[in-house]
């Protein structure tokens, strides 16, 4: 790993974009605390800043881990916290929003930073989070909440699965113009497929441990996504509302401006 020193040298002497070299230094930003070592230059390299995975964390660990990553960061995202561990966790001075249903929890340093991107007044192309049934709402949620912490805009459509089909036709107009689908099914996990067929973007299938003994808690709808014939399907693992968010996230999220090499001559003669 080069040194700080290092990687300066580089960017002054134009064999390192500015990018790359904030890139670099983000690499060398970490911490390590009694549990936990934080990635303060994630978001510096992938554009987002570190999630933290609450399931099996004690409520003080999320807590000090909270407290370190919002002196750097406007809002902090929590996957699978129990309702049990949110109660013994210290928010009392915090702005937050705990979704039940996706046990997330969205920590932020001002209240503004918890409210949805309004798509009117976004220059980012919505995502369209869609469940076959109502059942797979705990896993769109999830979905919800990281595109919400991402500042994406989001368009909902609940229960339009294969079963009436006719449900998802009578909602093709809130198809257009998205980045992305996120599309929650189990059973055999045959909406994603369906929903491919009518959109020019990719769409993020996520097979959900719902249905009957033979769906074997999720793997029958997870061969069927992977087997999909449309050429626009993806597929995250089951339940994985998280990753299917944050992948359509990033789809729906411009691309950080670049800087050429004449350009950072011009800057480092001045």
């Amino acid at each position: 790993m080069q040194s700080i020193h290092e990687i300066l040298q580089a960017v002054a002497a134009g064999h390192l974009s500015i990018l790359d070299g904030e890139k670099a230094l983000a690499s060398q930003q970490l911490e390590s605390i009694d549990g936990a070592t934080l990635d303060y230059g994630r978001a510096a390299r992938c554009g987002y800043g570190e999630v933290v995975y609450g399931e099996g964390k004690s409520a003080d660990l999320i807590d000090r881990i909270l407290e370190k990553l919002l002196a750097r960061s406007e809002s902090v995202l929590v996957t699978r916290l129990a309702s049990d561990v949110l109660d013994a966790m210290n928010l009392s001075d915090r702005h937050f929003h705990y979704e039940p249903a996706a046990r997330t929890l969205r920590v932020a340093r001002v209240a503004e930073s918890l409210l949805p991107v309004h798509e009117a007044t976004s220059t980012i192309r919505p995502v369209v989070v869609i469940t076959a049934g109502s059942t797979d709402e705990y896993i769109a949620q999830e979905v919800v909440e990281t595109l919400i912490w991402m500042r994406i805009p989001v368009r909902r459509l609940t229960d339009v699965g294969v079963a009436g089909p006719q449900r998802l036709l009578t909602k093709l107009p809130a198809l257009r113009h998205c980045a992305a689908a996120v599309v929650a099914a189990g059973m055999e996990g045959a909406l994603p497929s369906v929903v491919a067929g009518h959109v020019p973007y990719p769409v993020i299938a996520v097979p959900t441990s719902v249905g009957y003994g033979a769906s074997m808690g999720g793997i029958a709808a997870l061969l069927s996504m992977l087997t999909s014939c449309a050429s626009n399907v993806a597929v995250v693992n089951i339940d994985a509302g998280f990753k299917a968010g944050y992948l359509a996230g990033l789809i729906a999220t411009p691309p950080r401006a670049t800087t050429s090499q004449d350009q950072l001559k011009n800057i480092t003669a001045k």
